[in-house]
């Protein structure tokens, strides 16, 4: 449930582009999957139309097939959990812009997902789904959305798009999460370290901080016989 959060001043076709990525890479399950996307609401509605039409292209299938985008569920039990918080963002309100149904009778393919008109209190937005399924929110001012991102009970990580580098910095200090992607996401190094917050983990992989799990500190305390300092 990483969120993923859109200024009106960000490039518009390339964070659709990402926050597409960000969440139908692997079928969605990817623990840093930004299944929530906030934008902002001068934009809201073409954000929506362009990214209807980018899952809409999305090519599913055998994954070992050149040109495939999205393959499988990993298993019956994933796959119908997914088809049943589907159908909990229907019963609750959202609006299904596009997919929401299985594809063939075989296999465990679903459709890419999109939910517009998302309200923070449904369980698509509050629940990890772990598939295909992108639920987008509107907002309209910085602090309104830091404080809805915020309240998720995760952390691990959040993107943001924006041309503005205060906005950024804001946003990218005021997030209770363990990585912030500024205009990119899932970019990794072996030097920089990833892990989250809350109920997204302890600790961290990768850089120095991945070791300190491997450490343990020792005190030691030696008395000295007229110490300069007494």
């Amino acid at each position: 449930k990483s969120p993923m959060i859109i200024l009106d001043d960000a490039d518009i076709d390339q964070a659709v582009e990402l926050a597409h990525f960000a969440l139908f890479f692997n079928q969605g399950q990817c623990c840093c999957a930004c299944s929530p996307t906030f934008v902002h609401e001068k934009i809201y509605d073409e954000f929506v139309e362009k990214a209807k039409a980018r899952a809409m292209r999305r090519v599913v299938g055998d994954p070992f097939k050149k040109g495939v985008e999205q393959g499988p569920q990993i298993d019956d039990e994933q796959f119908n959990k997914i088809l049943r918080y589907i159908k909990l963002g229907v019963d609750g309100g959202a609006s299904l812009v596009t997919g929401g149904e299985r594809i063939g009778s075989k296999g465990y393919y679903i459709q890419p997902t999109i939910f517009s008109d998302v309200k923070d209190d449904m369980v698509i937005a509050k629940e990890e789904i772990f598939g295909p399924v992108q639920s987008i929110l509107k907002f309209n001012d910085l602090n309104e959305v830091i404080r809805r991102a915020n309240a998720s009970r995760y952390g691990l990580a959040a993107g943001v798009f924006t041309s503005n580098i205060d906005k950024a910095n804001t946003l990218t200090r005021a997030l209770r999460v363990g990585t912030v992607w500024v205009n990119c996401f899932d970019v990794f190094d072996a030097a920089i370290p990833f892990g989250g917050y809350k109920m997204s983990g302890q600790g961290r992989e990768k850089g120095i901080d991945s070791l300190k799990g491997y450490l343990q500190t020792k005190a030691v305390v030696t008395p000295l016989k007229n110490p300069a300092w007494l």
